[in-house]
């Protein structure tokens, strides 16, 4: 799939209906950036916005993203290409999409480690400054459960929303 291409017909399709790029990005609910960015091939547009837009100007989703018109002969032999091709380069994979929310989690939850990582050390001082070896256990114990729902909790929130 070009994208490049697949941008130009956006533009032309857009010009022949008389629409500026903020009036399409209005219709749609986007910027008009994001209408430039469509049209000179640096994004696709996400599938909701391929269907609103094939509904709008007639057409299907194959012949956007094949940048033309196409006959009947053209359009099997582009479908199956342009499937490929979108699951290619407009999905993110497995991998990424838990690593997108990993760092999200964390910087979501980052104020509530702080806080734990503050009282363990106040509970492991505590401990030291009364020498007292229970409370040294307590705080080695309170690292270990934190550190555990840590993990648990940021593992349950990626696999919540990476499978989604």
């Amino acid at each position: 799939m070009d994208m490049v291409k697949m941008g130009r017909f956006l533009s032309e399709l857009r010009k022949n209906h008389n629409f500026t790029q903020a009036e399409l990005g209005e219709k749609l609910g986007v910027t008009n950036k994001t209408i430039s960015r469509w049209e000179t091939g640096t994004y696709m547009p996400p599938v909701e916005m391929l269907e609103e837009l094939s509904n709008m100007y007639g057409l299907s989703i194959n012949e956007i993203l094949s940048g033309k018109k196409l006959s009947d002969e053209e359009y099997k032999e582009m479908a199956e290409s342009n499937i490929k091709d979108s699951l290619r380069t407009g999905a993110f994979s497995l991998k990424e999409k838990q690593e997108f929310f990993k760092k999200k989690w964390l910087k979501e939850h980052i104020a509530i480690m702080i806080f734990l990582g503050i009282c363990i050390i106040a509970v492991f001082v505590v401990g030291a400054i009364q020498k007292n070896s229970l409370v040294g256990y307590l705080a080695f114990l309170m690292l270990i459960l934190a550190h555990g729902w840590r993990n648990n909790a940021m593992m349950t929130y990626v696999e919540k929303n990476a499978f989604d």
